[in-house]
């Protein structure tokens, strides 16, 4: 009680010399909070800055990272429209996952968490509450938000889907237009973005829908939707993307995936009874990703990552390290009984990296652009160019120009278009006396790439609005873990 009390203490002279808005709630909430660790996700919401003065040194060290939040979210979401009780271990406990878990709850889905294990009461499908027009806020999450989407279009009755500011910036119309040629209706018509009302059909139509733009979220709304759709409804999958979704229904449903010229054809035989199932997540590749970064940029630096998802569209961003000569081995592959996903060991020394151009397969590391363009800054003398990642300007910020006006702080030269980056990258550099000030606009992989960024530097650096909690809230814990210098201000 007593170490609560300082904090509490703390905590109130923080707020009078740095004029943060804490509430008496606030502080209350805070002083309740088991650990460190949970404190400090909660200061990570109230957007505190944080920052580092200091490079990190050499460490050899084999760490666990949390589990992985795409596969997170799908196991709570199709748990949720399966009969019986599932029971999902190692699940993230990240913003968006929570958004995603009080969201099945306004939903009628009772979900609780029985020590490490989260239990799923699912009813099947179509049995969601629908007596009212439902509030359901997704926050932050894309994924959220595009799943249930789906899902709703299926489902009778008016759903009112909200979200915070970045989420209600993002277009949605991609994944709204082929739901409408099921049967569902989307208020204000012709609305592209969130908030909107969704009223599902009572009678959707199967449909087969060509997917060309490589996007596992239009793909995924869409599964989710034939669930409940009589008949055989098909996805041609013209470019690959995540296939978590996939794998998923594989165990649960009747899925059928065939192989053709044009790509993959998903086959979904909707309206049949699924069954509840026992989930153990694996770690995630886009976390790990901050951490390998980390340890190819500190000299005579090792780590050692267990069970990570190796899946072929999850590792996109570890083969552009290998081409560009980044010392990365991939051990103890195996395929996870419970998940259906691909696990391996990721062991990771520091490098040296040569420049490269990459045009192809972008859909498979969209989210490591930002941490990838901070290792060819830093480790490849010469151009490296990343085409096709415009994708990027329409996440939580616009990635491509956060990054360069990180980058152009450290004398690197970076050009961006509509859809590519161009990094002239330098191995040496002068940084003595330098600092930069990063805004981040509270945009997860911004702020954790440049956290990164000035650990490898010992460049003195503020980043305002840091939250990496909408991804990875042991981000902090475990860089100090490692040796990372990182204060809250």
């Amino acid at each position: 009680m007593k170490s609560y009390k300082t904090l509490f203490l703390l905590l109130l002279i923080s707020q009078i010399s740095f004029s943060q808005q804490l509430t008496l709630n606030d502080l209350e909430n805070i002083c309740n909070k088991s650990n460190w660790e949970n404190v400090n996700q909660f200061l990570m919401n109230k957007n505190f800055s944080v920052s580092v003065n200091k490079k990190i040194k050499k460490f050899n060290r084999k760490i666990k990272i949390p589990g992985d939040k795409s596969c997170s979210i799908r196991a709570l979401i199709f748990g949720s429209v399966c009969i019986g009780t599932t029971k999902i271990k190692n699940l993230l406990e990240s913003q968006d996952v929570l958004d995603c878990v009080q969201a099945l709850k306004n939903l009628g889905v009772k979900v609780v968490k029985n020590k490490e294990t989260y239990e799923v009461y699912g009813n099947g499908l179509g049995s969601f509450i629908n007596n009212k027009k439902i509030k359901i806020w997704v926050g932050n999450s894309g994924t959220t938000s595009r799943i249930l989407a789906g899902l709703l279009s299926t489902h009778p009755g008016k759903f009112y889907l909200y979200g915070d500011k970045s989420m209600n910036r993002r277009d949605m119309s991609r994944v709204f237009k082929p739901l409408e040629k099921i049967g569902a209706f989307f208020y204000p018509k012709n609305k592209r973005t969130l908030p909107i009302t969704i009223e599902g059909t009572s009678m959707p139509l199967a449909q087969t829908h060509e997917e060309n733009l490589g996007s596992a979220q239009v793909k995924s709304s869409l599964l989710a939707a034939f669930l409940n759709t009589p008949g055989i409804s098909k996805v041609l999958e013209q470019k690959a993307s995540r296939d978590h979704t996939e794998i998923l229904l594989k165990k649960i449903s009747n899925i059928k995936i065939k192989k053709t010229k044009k790509g993959n054809l998903i086959f979904v035989e909707g309206q049949k009874n699924l069954h509840a199932f026992n989930y153990k997540v694996g770690n995630d590749p886009s976390s790990a990703a901050f951490l390998i970064a980390l340890t190819l940029l500190s000299p005579g630096s090792k780590l050692t990552l267990p069970n990570v998802i190796c899946n072929e569209t999850r590792i996109g961003f570890i083969k552009i390290l290998k081409k560009m000569n980044a010392n990365i081995k991939i051990k103890n592959l195996k395929r996870d009984v419970s998940s259906g996903e691909l696990l391996g060991t990721i062991v990771t020394r520091s490098s040296k990296l040569k420049p490269i151009t990459v045009s192809k397969d972008t859909a498979k590391f969209i989210d490591e652009v930002p941490i990838l363009a901070i290792c060819s800054a830093l480790l490849a003398n010469g151009l490296t160019k990343f085409n096709n990642v415009g994708e990027l300007a329409h996440k939580e910020s616009n990635r491509l120009l956060e990054i360069k006006k990180i980058l152009s702080q450290i004398g690197i030269k970076c050009k961006i278009t509509k859809d590519s980056i161009k990094i002239y990258g330098k191995n040496k550099m002068e940084t003595k006396n330098k600092s930069i000030l990063v805004n981040t606009k509270g945009d997860h992989r911004i702020c954790m790439s440049a956290v990164i960024l000035a650990l490898a530097l010992g460049i003195k650096t503020k980043i305002k609005f840091f939250d990496a909690n909408t991804s990875f809230p042991k981000f902090i814990p475990i860089i100090k873990s490692l040796g990372g210098n990182i204060v809250i201000n």
